[in-house]
């Protein structure tokens, strides 16, 4: 993948799948460092799903026989020198305390560095594709930090769907005005 939102968009998208109420979706950037952790609270991996999950040829689909989102993210990240860890409890295990941790550690001063990408867009993706779910949302840079929590915009809206055209809008709009008040 060509950004890091798009590896951002495949994991959440695979939280959602797997029954996630919440995902949190962590950037956090230091000037040589980045640290990228998505966890969610959906049905969690077996062990055994998890201890091939980097594997391209290892999928729950059942449209294809192969996926490449975590193994593309563990690409990326140690071509920077970094890795990426995956911890997960299955619902079966743990029926109160189930989902998944993903992380992964990029050196952005390293040559393979793949950019960060358009987040706004990611995020904003997400929450009109599954309204009903929860998304939280910090990007952290330096001192700074770019934040956003569909719970308290949910109660601020009372009743009002996420994925209509001017929430959407809105959001963007929120998002972008953050990074550039960061940014400056």
């Amino acid at each position: 993948m060509k950004e890091l939102s798009l590896n951002i968009l495949d994991i959440t998208e695979n939280s959602v799948k797997a029954g996630a109420t919440l995902t949190e979706i962590n950037i956090f950037e230091a000037e040589n460092d980045l640290v990228l952790t998505i966890t969610d609270n959906g049905c969690g991996m077996t062990k055994e799903i998890l201890e091939s999950v980097t594997n391209p040829f290892t999928t729950t689909r059942t449209t294809r026989k192969v996926g490449l989102g975590l193994p593309l993210l563990k690409l990326a990240a140690e071509q920077t020198g970094g890795e990426v860890t995956i911890t997960s409890r299955h619902e079966s295990e743990f029926p109160e305390s189930h989902g998944t941790v993903v992380k992964a550690v990029f050196y952005k001063n390293h040559i393979d560095f793949t950019p960060l990408g358009d987040v706004v867009s990611t995020i904003t993706t997400l929450i009109q594709g599954h309204p009903e779910t929860d998304f939280l949302f910090i990007h952290t840079i330096g001192e700074n930090a770019v934040t956003f929590d569909t719970r308290d915009l949910r109660e601020t809206l009372e009743g009002i769907p996420l994925d209509t055209y001017e929430v959407i809008k809105w959001i963007e709009e929120y998002l972008k005005e953050q990074y550039s008040e960061i940014l400056k």
